[in-house]
């Protein structure tokens, strides 16, 4: 017996307040995730909109600011590169050019090859890099974790290079410069 899917109850405006007010509580969000989930719940989708203008005239969604905090968080906390940054906040549904803008601010004066050397230390934590990186398979391995971590690919075979001679052997098909570059 197949059991039918249950239709969420849906909110009006003052329940449909509340429930935006703890999203926001609960994890940042763009106004672009934040308004998906709100119509989700709204009984009435004329709501959504009277209720993300007032969190933006309010202050409590600003999406310059979240991605602003994001990028700072995602390079602080976790010491991932631009790229990912940016690629980061454009599936959280923030603008293309609000996204390119808050990377640029956070990484402006940033030595990102001592971010690539700490994060090769923290991944590859208790391993002797240079012997590690001596073998291609693990070299591969560690390239494409840098690739995927948001650092230019020039950077990161510039740090390689010190772990391993075959650094050079990288395949330079496999770089993407316009995602990587900046």
């Amino acid at each position: 017996m197949m059991r039918s899917a249950r239709k969420p109850k849906l909110l009006e405006l003052e329940e449909l307040k509340t429930y935006a007010a703890t999203a926001l509580a609960a994890r940042a969000q763009s106004s672009t995730e934040l308004r998906t989930r709100l119509r989700k719940k709204a009984a009435r989708i004329e709501d959504v909109d009277e209720i993300l203008a007032y969190l933006k005239e309010s202050g409590y969604v600003d999406d310059t600011r979240f991605a602003g905090a994001f990028a700072e968080w995602r390079k602080d906390s976790q010491g991932m590169g631009k790229a990912r940054v940016v690629r980061d906040l454009m599936s959280r549904r923030v603008a293309p050019g609000v996204a390119q803008a808050a990377a640029e601010a956070a990484y402006t004066g940033t030595d990102e090859i001592a971010m690539i050397e700490a994060f090769l230390a923290r991944k590859y934590r208790g391993k002797n890099l240079r012997e590690f990186l001596s073998e291609q398979k693990n070299l591969a391995s560690a390239f494409r974790r840098l690739r995927t971590a948001g650092f230019a690919s020039g950077n990161s075979i510039k740090v390689l290079k010190r772990y391993a001679n075959s650094a050079e052997e990288i395949d330079e098909s496999s770089m993407d410069d316009s995602e990587s570059e900046g």
